[in-house]
């Protein structure tokens, strides 16, 4: 199964590269900087696994979401339940879902500089210059919310020179959407940046119950202004305001296991957000400089749906009827002060650059919960606050030589209550951090060797039917090793990283639910565990070659192991073992790659190509998602200001599916237990035209 995977993904992209290519000439790249780096490093001098998604790749892949890009990234995986994918998995590591308990991401989510973490439906990809996946703990620059990396999405900047475009598009499936950008200067010193982007669909499901084909839909509307001034030759400030307004349908599942819902109450995926970030950098002298981050952000959410999926009269036996509600009020503050060595600030007979920093942050979360079979409507509160403090030394043995060490202490407290009488609270200090050897083995190899150390907050489970025993679950901390090469070669046409890891999970934290019959009507139970402990070991590749002036080939890889080490639990279907299986949404490989030919000037071709293997669904029970591959292509013809493009998602219209439950809802079988399946995207194709002043 696997080598089939495998062949069937590498055949066509590798053969027309190898035909169009009859002479490889040098070609200067440019140079990509991670902007989520203390010092804002160049990709390939940053010594650990970090994948930089570039406009261009957007553009290639037509995307107007995050989840529409991670494929280019190895060991990313996205889970389903929602309309846009919320929860992100890196090597194994990751939330799927959330329902009445708040939890502590594993990924965390930035958006120019505001934690967006858990909130991804708002991870628009419009005016976007690029997104940096980091891989990995994060443990000295982002702490509790990066134990399995980080991913950040960095729109463009204002400019000097007035620039900007209008674009829109039409696809399958009644999509269309218009988006732009004014930028310019507004004074000899500031600079202004304004766009707007707004995308609708019908969606993918029809509901043949209510004889709708929009049950499923979206619809959402970003904004974003920018603002940035020089107010001397050594301090810049900056300004960022976000504004999201989701209000998209949740209608997914089908009792017939295809793209027709039987739902006679269709759900919402909604979302309304504001968010405003303020930056300050300042050097203050040729010793020290500081950067100020000052952001905040509210939201209010939705996520609704049709519990039974189902109307009444189905079945003779139809006797459950329900429709689930969840509203959450969002608010995060946080302030982030460092201070950086420079030239004449080095320590340790000058030969070490330093940072030192402290952050804090406040944040809140309110459920309102209306569910037909409890007796109340169902509210509650979390508070939770971080105090942290951070610092990471830069020591350069020799010219090609340098030790990084990084260490975060944060002070974590969480205090929640509810109205059925469940309250709690935690304060623990969480201590991780990082320190890489990396050597410049020549003027085209850096080698790097990382030992890091990342941690997740514990909690409390809400859901007043737990048994105490599972009350509580503790902290989970990731221990991880990783050698990695970055290598530029070809006079840098041909660019290549790859990374080993090893990752040590100590008290994982599992998701662990299952359903049974109450007085013949299905009931859910969830909530958070910890296995004793977790391994996640692999590979990681990625490729960018130039192959010619005309040709280009991007290529990137995974391999993943996952397993549980020594994980049992109890619930009314009895004792289980896990030992030795694999983690959820942990495929052992994934792959893309993307092949772009300019046949002439200004038309060129983009032929893509992801795949996935199998994976589980759930840690709790053994049903897996089938591997897939998608194919995309994309022609665009480029004429001075104007631009034209056909493309093409999924060509072959492949079914695969992004989540899963093992439960019974369908009355017709007398709510036998079954896989059932939320689909991803069919075929797509569309049109999109663009013009640049």
């Amino acid at each position: 199964m696997k080598s089939t995977l495998l062949t069937s993904f590498a055949l066509s992209p590798l053969a027309l590269a190898i035909t169009l290519h009859s002479q490889a000439e040098t070609v200067e790249l440019d140079t990509v900087t991670v902007s989520a780096d203390f010092r804002n490093s160049e990709v390939q001098d940053l010594a650990e696994a970090v994948t930089v998604v570039g406009e261009q790749q957007i553009e290639h892949r037509s995307a107007n979401h995050l989840e529409s890009v991670l494929s280019y990234v190895p060991n990313v995986n996205v889970a389903g339940s929602s309309s846009r994918a919320r929860y992100y998995q890196i090597r194994g590591i990751g939330e799927r879902s959330q329902f009445i308990d708040p939890i502590n991401p594993s990924v965390g989510l930035m958006i120019d500089g505001v934690d967006m973490t858990g909130l991804g439906g708002a991870a628009g990809l419009f005016d976007v210059a690029q997104v940096e996946v980091l891989r990995g703990p994060q443990g000295t620059r982002f702490g509790a919310n990066a134990l399995a990396g980080l991913i950040n999405i960095q729109s463009k900047a204002p400019t000097k020179e007035t620039e900007g475009y209008v674009q829109a598009e039409l696809g399958n499936y009644n999509s269309h959407g218009q988006q732009g950008a004014i930028s310019g200067a507004l004074s000899d010193n500031a600079q202004g940046r304004l766009a707007v982007s707004s995308y609708q669909t019908e969606g993918y499901m029809e509901n043949e119950h209510l004889d709708k084909t929009n049950t499923n839909n979206i619809d959402e509307v970003f904004a974003r202004a920018q603002l940035a001034l020089q107010v001397d030759e050594d301090t810049e400030f900056g300004f960022s305001y976000f504004y999201a307004e989701i209000d998209n349908g949740y209608d997914a599942f089908s009792l017939d296991k295809n793209r027709k819902t039987l739902s006679d109450q269709p759900g919402k995926d909604s979302q309304k957000s504001h968010a405003l970030s303020f930056n300050i950098n300042s050097k203050i002298s040729d010793a020290i400089s500081m950067e100020t981050l000052i952001s905040t952000a509210e939201s209010d959410v939705e996520y609704s749906y049709d519990d039974d999926w189902s109307y009444e009269g189905i079945a003779p036996d139809w006797e459950y009827k329900a429709f689930d509600q969840y509203l959450r009020d969002y608010q995060r503050d946080s302030i982030d002060i460092r201070i950086l060595s420079g030239e004449q600030g080095r320590i340790f007979s000058e030969t070490t650059d330093w940072v030192a920093g402290v952050y804090h942050m406040n944040r809140s979360e309110e459920l309102t919960r209306n569910y037909e079979y409890i007796p109340q409507q169902f509210q509650s509160d979390l508070a939770s606050k971080s105090t942290a403090l951070y610092t990471e030394l830069t020591t350069s043995f020799s010219e090609n030589t340098r030790l990084i060490s990084g260490l975060r202490a944060e002070n974590w407290t969480n205090k929640y209550d509810d109205n059925s009488q469940v309250e709690g609270s935690t304060d623990e200090t969480l201590v991780g951090g990082k320190v890489t050897l990396e050597s410049l083995l020549s003027n085209q190899h850096l080698a790097y060797f990382s030992l890091a150390r990342g941690y997740k907050a514990g909690g409390i489970n809400t859901d007043p039917d737990i048994s105490e025993e599972n009350r509580e679950f503790e902290t989970e901390f990731n221990n991880t090793a990783e050698l990695g090469l970055k290598s530029a070669v070809f006079e840098d046409a041909l660019k290549t990283r790859i990374a080993a890891f090893y990752i040590q999970r100590k008290n994982q934290q599992v998701k662990s639910s299952y359903s049974y019959l109450n007085n013949n009507v299905p009931e859910f139970q969830d909530y958070l565990a910890n296995a004793a402990e977790g391994k996640n070991y692999g590979v990681e590749f990625e490729s960018d070659w130039d192959i010619s002036e005309r040709l280009n080939w991007m290529l990137s890889a995974g391999y993943l192991k996952t397993e549980f080490v020594d994980y049992s639990y109890t619930n009314d279907d009895g004792d289980f073992n896990k030992d030795g299986r694999e983690q959820a949404y942990a495929p052992e490989l994934s792959a893309a790659t993307a092949l772009t030919y300019e046949a002439i000037d200004g038309l060129s071709l983009t032929l893509e190509s992801e795949a996935k293997d199998d994976f589980y669904y759930s840690d709790s029970h053994d049903q897996k998602a089938e591997q897939y591959v998608l194919w995309h292509a994309r022609v665009a013809y480029q004429m001075k200001n104007y631009s034209l493009a056909l493309y093409g998602r999924n060509l072959t219209a492949q079914e695969y599916a992004v989540k899963g439950y093992y439960f019974g809802i369908d009355p017709r079988l007398e709510y036998a237990t079954e896989l059932q399946e939320q689909l991803g995207e069919p075929r797509l194709v569309g049109i999109e035209g663009r013009y640049n002043f």
